[in-house]
């Protein structure tokens, strides 16, 4: 497995402006962007902030974002993924996508709905999980609140991913809950975690300090920003995951289970 570059994006979203935030990451893209990257990342609902306000910021399965992803993946020849509000047969979705190059792209439906902030009253969850290989790395993204049910993201001996990708718009009042559980999710599935999410107050002026970072499979940091926007690029080593499931065995106990 060769190593893999990874281009972070803790942005400032400006609130419920699709058009000003693509704007503005193209911008930070152009500027930031130096060397090849084989993903770039950004945070949950990267054109609009985390809004309830579906009806109105909803796009569909061909809008202007999903054109923008095809486009920018293209421009820069690598995966770009994050989440945004989409409409699909009269539903509304917090959905994840993972855009290819030659324009092909997988989706990943949020799972866990954030009921404190009635997403569950907005948007319906998903139920499937979401594999990617990528350069060799099987990854698993998923979104935000998803980070706090483990059971959801536990990693499984006969089926294992290298990558756990978290987009987020984390608020700065549970920054705590956010950097002790990303590591906590790194050692117990033995894997890298990059957590991304955004900074600056939202439109309900809740403040989110970003705290994106990346954590190896031994528990350690690799990437940590907070409090301002960030354009970052850097590598996962690609024979850390398997020496450190060498050394220390532990997927191989864990207990078997099934979601229903």
């Amino acid at each position: 497995m060769e190593n893999l570059k990874i281009t972070v994006f803790q942005g400032y979203l400006f609130w419920e402006n699709t058009d000003k935030n693509l704007q503005n990451i193209t911008l930070r893209l152009s500027g930031g962007i130096r060397e090849k990257t084989d993903l770039i990342i950004l945070p949950e609902m990267f054109t609009t902030g985390f809004s309830m306000n579906a009806a109105e910021l909803a796009e569909p399965m061909n809008g202007k974002t999903m054109q923008w992803m095809e486009k920018t993946a293209q421009q820069y020849d690598c995966v770009i993924t994050g989440s945004l509000i989409i409409k699909e047969n009269g539903k509304y979705y917090n959905r994840l996508i993972w855009m290819r190059p030659d324009g092909t792209y997988n989706h990943y439906d949020k799972r866990h709905l954030f009921g404190m902030g009635k997403e569950d009253e907005t948007y319906t969850a998903g139920t499937e999980k979401l594999f990617i290989e990528l350069n060799g790395w099987r990854i698993c993204p998923v979104i935000c609140y998803d980070l706090r049910f483990p059971v959801w993201l536990r990693n499984v001996e006969q089926n294992p991913y290298d990558l756990l990708i978290i987009v987020a718009n984390w608020p700065e009042r549970r920054a705590a809950h956010w950097r002790t559980l990303i590591p906590a999710r790194a050692v117990e599935n033995q894997a890298y975690v990059i957590a991304v999410n955004r900074v600056g107050h939202d439109g309900n002026e809740v403040y989110h300090s970003g705290d994106s970072t990346c954590i190896d499979p031994a528990g350690n940091v690799v990437y940590y920003k907070r409090d301002e926007e960030d354009l970052y690029t850097f590598s996962i080593i690609g024979d850390e995951v398997a020496k450190v499931r060498k050394a220390l065995p532990f997927l191989k106990d864990a207990d078997e289970f099934r979601i229903v």
